[in-house]
């Protein structure tokens, strides 16, 4: 794939950089990154998809090439489902669909329930479904404990600290014990560490979390549990692929207990891979998609 990105002003108050493949007459596939990446994440995947696709991969707001507004106000999920509606009229795609990774599945989850008018088919790599996720952290203490990252992400102390053992560190020790390093150049290495050195990019990025309404109740807590856990809860309407790689520690396999029930038509795909699963085992999530249809 190539690294010329498309620079996008949005009418979302953003500009997103975006990297742009395949024909556009083809169908239309938007691709959406999780934290702390970028449009790389679908590095090896982009060029498959783009051989009879048209594929836009952003940077979405906050990360690597994007606008990073000040403000946790500026990062709450439906202003990042309005810069991803925004995008695709831009490029004059109607319905399309939808592939999100980690943060990026989040997001995809929300548009798919939100914007069935827009959101033609859905794929999800290792990102919960809103409602299971939100159970889980009520009722599986496994992945309770495995969420704990989450405030300390919240943390406003944690730039404080990132500044003291500096970018470098903070992959050493924040990001690098999670991911497969053999998979990870040391080129790829230094745009991690260049993106996120960036001013204010990691405020921006640490942003998502601060303004997600997730509750990530403490270990050993018994928080008041809220009433929409155990309420209905509107079904995903769109053909929906999940790529799970079995070997994610920090999203467990609880995730997909009971999500055909808030997704009536799904496809459940398992692979050996750890959370990263687009870039640690890309073949796996092409076959999984080229398989499943698209």
């Amino acid at each position: 794939m190539t690294d010329h990105l498309h620079h996008i002003p949005l009418p979302t108050g953003v500009t997103l950089a975006a990297a742009v493949a395949g024909d556009p007459a083809n169908p239309p596939v938007i691709l959406l990154h999780g934290f702390p990446e970028s449009h790389r994440t679908w590095r090896d995947v982009i060029p498959d998809l783009a051989r009879d696709h048209y594929v836009i991969a952003p940077d979405q707001r906050g990360f690597a090439g994007s606008s990073k507004p000040e403000g946790v106000e500026n990062y709450t999920p439906d202003r990042i489902v309005a810069d991803l509606i925004a995008l695709a009229d831009h490029f004059r795609i109607d319905r399309f669909t939808l592939v999100g990774h980690d943060w990026g599945g989040a997001i995809a989850w929300m548009a798919a329930l939100q914007r069935p008018d827009r959101i033609a088919k859905l794929v999800i790599v290792n990102a919960p479904h809103p409602l299971v996720f939100q159970r889980s952290l009520f009722d599986d203490a496994e992945q309770r404990a495995s969420s704990q990252y989450i405030t300390a992400f919240r943390n406003p102390e944690i730039e404080a600290h990132v500044a003291g053992i500096g970018i470098a560190g903070f992959f050493d020790k924040s990001f690098a014990p999670h991911v497969d390093m053999t998979k990870v150049s040391d080129a790829e290495r230094q745009r991690y560490i260049a993106d996120w050195s960036q001013p204010g990019a990691l405020t921006a990025m640490l942003n998502w979390y601060r303004a997600s309404a997730i509750i990530v109740p403490a270990p050993g807590e018994t928080p008041e549990r809220p009433a929409f856990l155990d309420a209905p809860f509107p079904p995903v309407t769109q053909p929906t692929l999940v790529i799970w790689g079995l070997r994610d520690t920090a999203l467990r396999q609880v995730q997909l207990e009971g999500l055909d029930v808030m997704v009536p038509d799904l496809t459940v795909t398992k692979v050996d891979a750890g959370h990263f699963v687009p870039w640690e085992n890309a073949p796996a999530v092409i076959a999984a998609i080229r398989d499943w249809g698209v």
